[in-house]
């Protein structure tokens, strides 16, 4: 598999998503990278699409979901499924969103694939521990990165 040079898993276990993911695509811009955020459904989708407008008094992330115009217009692109249509450079996985259909797919490479799950869920890491199984199975670099008792993020593996 060649489609991605590397997947960073983030275990989420004290702050929810909404504080999380803000910081992290703040992050991808700041490198130039273009990124989709994979979630689990359209309901969650446009729940994303509203929170990121607003998540800070002072700020947003410029945003599109799919089907909003061109996706090459949008820096960030929230979506359902596999695809890269704009050729993102950073694929998040959120909600339990699999990052594996996005490795496959070897004709739009990442720079990276991000999966961010819930510590507190039993599922969520059900699924994480799979998805990193079949991850490190693939052969693609893996990371995993776990909150301190502070909030910072802390590379564990």
């Amino acid at each position: 598999m060649s489609g991605a040079k590397e997947v960073w898993f983030y275990h989420l276990e004290r702050r929810t998503l909404e504080q999380t993911l803000p910081m992290l695509l703040e992050r991808t811009l700041d490198r130039d990278w273009t990124a989709v955020v994979e979630a689990s459904s359209e309901e969650r989708v446009r729940a994303l699409d509203a929170f990121l407008w607003t998540y800070a008094e002072d700020s947003f992330l410029p945003h599109g979901a799919l089907g909003d115009g061109d996706p090459h217009e949008h820096p960030i692109l929230l979506m359902t499924g596999p695809a890269n249509p704009a050729g993102a450079s950073v694929r998040f996985c959120v909600d339990g969103a699999d990052p594996l259909p996005a490795l496959q797919a070897a004709t739009t490479p990442y720079e990276r694939i991000v999966v961010i799950f819930d510590g507190a869920d039993e599922d969520a890491l059900a699924r994480a521990r799979a998805q990193w199984k079949a991850v490190k199975e693939a052969g693609v670099a893996i990371s995993y990165w776990r909150q301190t008792p502070e909030g910072r993020w802390e590379k564990k593996a």
